[in-house]
Parts: C-alpha cells; sequence; structure tokens
C-alpha cells in the first residue's frame, strides 16, 4: 500500500436512485474528516427502476456523461483513493449488470452494488460518530430513520449501542411510484399514502414502542428540505435543525392538498424534490408517532460520509473500526433473540469457537473477515430450532440466507449461512448446490469454519457449559483439547470424536481431548 499521505483526500459516490452524489473529504491522521465538495447531479434511474424494472438506455447514457464530471473533478483533486457504490435504483434493475459495465467503460468508475445491509452500515459508520461526537447518557435511546429512494431503515443506539435494526422497501421514490395510478382516484391522496405507509411499517410498531424513545434522528428522505421549509416559515436565522412535531403536522396540512406543481412554486424546489416531499414527510411522521419524542432532529449525515469514515478507518486501521464490528455482532445479538435462541449456549459456542480459530490461524491462514464470520455463524447456527428441532441445521441456513446482516455483502451472507449449515453430522460434499457453486477459495472457507463449529458446539451438546475452561496445544499432526470441568464430559467426547475426522481433513491436525 501507498504512504497513508497518498490518500489524504478521498472520495465516495453514491449513484442513487434520484441523484448521483459525490463528496470529497480530507483526512487527518486521526481519521477525522473535512468535507471539501459536495456534487450533486438528478438521474432518472430509480423513476426507470420502480416502473419498469429495467433502466433505460437513455438514462445509462445521462447518467456516463455526468459520472464522467465526477471523475474530472477527481483528477483535479489528484484522488488515488475512492469508494462508489450503487443504492435500489441499479440493485433492482434487471438490466444492473449492463449497467454497471457501461458506466466501467465509459467512466472508468468502478461501481459497487451494495445491499441493504452494507447500505445499513455506511449509515450507521455517520450516525455512530455523530452519537459520539455529542452529550448522550448511558440510558438514553436514539431512534434513527434513514428514508432512501427505495427504502426505510431504522436503527435504535442506547447509550451509544446498537440495539436495534430492520429496514422496509418503503422509500419515497417507490411510494410515489406505487400509488402514482390512485394520486386522480381519490380527493384525499395524502390519506391513502398515509395508510399505505403504516400497513408497510406495522410489523415494526410492537419492536419499535418497547423502547422509550426520546431522540429521533431523521437522515435522507428531503429531510433537509423539510427542515429547511420549516425554518424559512418560521423566520429562523440560527442553525437550528429540529422539527417540532407541530410544525410537521402544520406542513402536512400544508401540502396535502397539493399537486407538485403548486408544492414547487410555493418552496422555490425542483420538481423532483417536490414530488418526493409529501411520501417523505409522511413516512417521518408515522415513525415520530411510535416515539415519545416531540421532534425529529436532522444531524445532517449521509451514505457518503459513511464511505469516508469507513475509507479512514481502511486506510489508517484506527479503533474506530472496532465500534463497527461491535455494532454488527450486537445487531446479530438481537436477530438471535428474535428467534428465540439458547443464548448462553451460543455465548460458549462463540467463545470456543473463536478461541479454537485464534490457536490455529498458522494452520488456516484465514483473516479479521473471516473470523467475524465465524463469530456471526457461532452465534446464530441454532437459530434454525425456531422453525423445528429436526433438521435445524438446514433451516438455520435458510433463516440466515434471508436476513439482512449489517456489513455484509450476499456472497458473504452466503458464507456465513453455509457455515451453520454444517454445524451437525453432515459435511459439506458438492452434492450440496449451495456448496457446489461456491468459489474453490469460498468452499474452503466454509468447510474450515465448519470444522471449528462442529467441534465447539460438540463441546456443549448437552447446553448446560459443563466445561469451565479449554487450553489448546499444537504439535506437528496433533491438536491437544485440555479441559477443565467438574462434571462427566461423556456426551461431550462422544460427539467431538466424530468431527475429528473432517477437522483433520480440512485443517491438517488430529484435534484430541
Amino acid at each position: 500500500m501507498n504512504n497513508k499521505g497518498d490518500f489524504k483526500i478521498v472520495a465516495a459516490i453514491d449513484v442513487g436512485s434520484n441523484y448521483l452524489k459525490m463528496t470529497i473529504g480530507e483526512i487527518n491522521t486521526q481519521g477525522e474528516v473535512k468535507i471539501l465538495e459536495d456534487v450533486v447531479k438528478p438521474t432518472k434511474i430509480g423513476k426507470d427502476t420502480f416502473s419498469k424494472a429495467r433502466i433505460s438506455v437513455k438514462t445509462i447514457h445521462e447518467t456516463c456523461d455526468d459520472l464522467k464530471g465526477f471523475v474530472r473533478l477527481m483528477k483535479d483533486y489528484k484522488i488515488k483513493f475512492y469508494k462508489a457504490v450503487a443504492t435500489s435504483g441499479i440493485r433492482e434493475a434487471e438490466n444492473k449488470q449492463y449497467v454497471l459495465e457501461q458506466i466501467r467503460l465509459r467512466t472508468g468508475l468502478n461501481i459497487e452494488s451494495i445491499n441493504i445491509a452494507q447500505e445499513q452500515f455506511f449509515m450507521l459508520k455517520a450516525v455512530r460518530n455523530h452519537l459520539n461526537s455529542i452529550d448522550i447518557k448511558k440510558t438514553e435511546q436514539s431512534l434513527i430513520v434513514n428514508i432512501s429512494s427505495g427504502a426505510v431503515e431504522t436503527s435504535i443506539y442506547e447509550g451509544g449501542k446498537l440495539k436495534f435494526t430492520e429496514h422496509v422497501k418503503i422509500g419515497s421514490l417507490r411510494t410515489r411510484e406505487v400509488l402514482s395510478d390512485l394520486e386522480t382516484k381519490t380527493i384525499n391522496f395524502s390519506q391513502t399514502m398515509e395508510q399505505y405507509i403504516e400497513s408497510r411499517i406495522y410489523g415494526l410498531k410492537s419492536q419499535i414502542e418497547k423502547f422509550q424513545i426520546h431522540n429521533f434522528l431523521g437522515l435522507g428522505g428531503e429531510i433537509d428540505t423539510i427542515c429547511g421549509i420549516i425554518r424559512k416559515k418560521k423566520g429562523v436565522n440560527k442553525k437550528d435543525y429540529y422539527i417540532k412535531m407541530e410544525s410537521i403536522l402544520s406542513l402536512i396540512d400544508e401540502i396535502r392538498n397539493m399537486d407538485n406543481f403548486n408544492i414547487k412554486t410555493n418552496y422555490g424546489i425542483s420538481n423532483k424534490t417536490a414530488e418526493l416531499l409529501l411520501p417523505s414527510i409522511l413516512i417521518f411522521y408515522c415513525f415520530l408517532k411510535m416515539t415519545k419524542a416531540d421532534g425529529i432532529a436532522v444531524p445532517k449525515l449521509s451514505l457518503r460520509k459513511g464511505i469516508i469514515y469507513s475509507l479512514a478507518d481502511e486506510i489508517l486501521n484506527i479503533s474506530r473500526k472496532k465500534e463497527s464490528i461491535n455494532d454488527i455482532i450486537s445487531s446479530v445479538w438481537y436477530m438471535g433473540d428474535k428467534y428465540q435462541i439458547d443464548k448462553k449456549h451460543a455465548v460458549f459456542v462463540e467463545k470456543f469457537s473463536l478461541e479454537i480459530f485464534d490457536y490455529t490461524r498458522n494452520l488456516h491462514k484465514l483473516g479479521e473477515r473471516e473470523r467475524l464470520y465465524l463469530q456471526v455463524a457461532a452465534i446464530l447456527h441454532d437459530v434454525g430450532s425456531f422453525i423445528s428441532a429436526n433438521d435445524h441445521d438446514f433451516h438455520s441456513y435458510n433463516i440466515i440466507r434471508a436476513q439482512s446482516i449489517i456489513g455484509f455483502s450476499d456472497i458473504e451472507i452466503e458464507l456465513i449461512a453455509s457455515v451453520t449449515r454444517y454445524h451437525g453430522d453432515e459435511i459439506p460434499t458438492k452434492s450440496r448446490k449451495s456448496y457446489r457453486y461456491l468459489s474453490d477459495g469460498d468452499k474452503m472457507v466454509v468447510s474450515t469454519l465448519a470444522a471449528i463449529l462442529k467441534l465447539s458446539e460438540a463441546l456443549d451438546i448437552s447446553h448446560i457449559q459443563k466445561i469451565s475452561e479449554m487450553k489448546l496445544v499444537v504439535t506437528k499432526d496433533s491438536l491437544f483439547f485440555n479441559l477443565e470441568s467438574e462434571e462427566e464430559l461423556i456426551l461431550e467426547e462422544w460427539n467431538f470424536l466424530k468431527h475429528v475426522d473432517f477437522f483433520e481433513e480440512v485443517i491438517g491436525v488430529k484435534p484430541i481431548i
């Protein structure tokens, strides 16, 4: 890698559904970020995808032309390190690959289509940095609602720790496009839209209301525009980025019977922004009603800022990276609670799995990312028992594949799910389609982590945590497990021996108790 000084100025590009956005930032040696420039260009990507499922050739060409301007600006800043991502507009398009390839060929930019979980991860990077910079009481709970064009992401922090994260496909543009046929068929379109939004987020209501939310942070979803309109109406000159509930209700009443032209004219905003104003403010309002907050704080964060923080963490390898890992693990434990896992057993299997992984690093040569896969798999390996005690490993695989775990790509979720698939008696074989289609490298990751997870699970087959301590000793051909327990371990030894041959075949040493 080049010297850290080469990466002092970086760029984050968000190829979104409504806008193409680039933020150029300067990072210092502590990982602090100073924004140098923001560039925004409107796009019809989301309109094409959400209405026709494909992005038109005309939109592709227009997108490439605008992105060429971004590239020229990056050259002016002599930027050598950047990250460019595409969200729901491209992610859900049937011709996604063609679009990304045309962008690469025409502009030279490598755009990564990220899933919702990865999008959440970057946003939470920005959120966590914001929460660290303000005074939060240890018991205080904050709800963060981030509205994108295609989805709403919700997270709850308590005393700076992530407690909850979920997403729903009900973004501002998607809502407008889905309900477009109804707009001319009712005089109460805003009420119809509100009812639709309520129906889509109903499943989150009971979960959010369990918390005593007094802090509500609004991100995306034209919240800056909403805040600006309210501040202008009230004649506020100071930087007061807090919107009271009564101001939100007043604005809803004001615009509910306006068409897009009147909204655009009255507030001096673009046609695209006018189109999204009503669904955005209604979504925020529907979530705000679930809390005890009296309004919405607007911290002015963005996906791009989260990406820049992530770039800073990777380039400088600073301690802030650990906070992001803690957020991931916290969200995984929340998921485990939702599926009623045996928490004491999961803690045991997690601890022993990571100990085996760390002690055998010189044998398997896997890194920190794979260690994180193992940790998540160890926590969630029994979630399938929520469906059935029979074939629960198969059900665990399917449940995890269906989850959106922050920070992980689709293939990473597949790897984690596959590790849990083989934590019992079955071993990975080519007869399993899900395993057969993995790359050779990914097959080795799954098999190695599954071999470790099998042994950890075997050591608590009784689910009563008989073993108080484990010490490992490795020789040329063997891995000795010295276990301390006040109880008989005949059941654990019997189950452990069932997995010895597979571990030896994959990792190269024979486990011995």
